[in-house]
């Protein structure tokens, strides 16, 4: 089960950090990845993050999102930076995907409920 949390309005310039709390299952052994959907686009990966903590970004967040695990905690994290109005979307948690090359793959069957991003002036 996945829990994402953190999520809310802010205006551009501003922070969030999300969190995804993962239960049931051996945390760390998982890579693990952030994905994002704006309304009436497709879900896009965003962060990704292996279990040896290597990580990877989008282009269009490189820079300014930060992602990161705690495994004693369960939790996975987005921290986000200089928000602009295009990051605005439902953000969702993702664990136990595949490593194509070096993109992640999300696990179908391993999502939560999102949490919305607003970033707005």
């Amino acid at each position: 089960q996945l829990v994402e949390s953190g999520g809310g309005l802010v205006q551009p310039g501003e922070s969030l950090r999300l969190s995804c709390l993962i239960s049931g299952s051996i945390f760390s052994i998982y890579h693990m990845g952030w994905f994002r959907q704006a309304p009436g686009k497709q879900r896009d990966l965003v962060a990704q993050i292996t279990s040896g903590s290597k990580t990877e970004y989008a282009d269009s967040v490189k820079g300014r999102f930060t992602i990161s695990r705690d495994n004693a905690k369960n939790t996975l994290y987005l921290q986000m930076n200089s928000l602009k109005p295009e990051d605005t979307a439902v953000y969702y948690c993702n664990f136990g995907g595949s490593l194509i090359g070096r993109t992640y793959t999300a696990h179908p069957n391993h999502w939560g409920q999102g949490t919305q991003v607003t970033v707005s002036s």
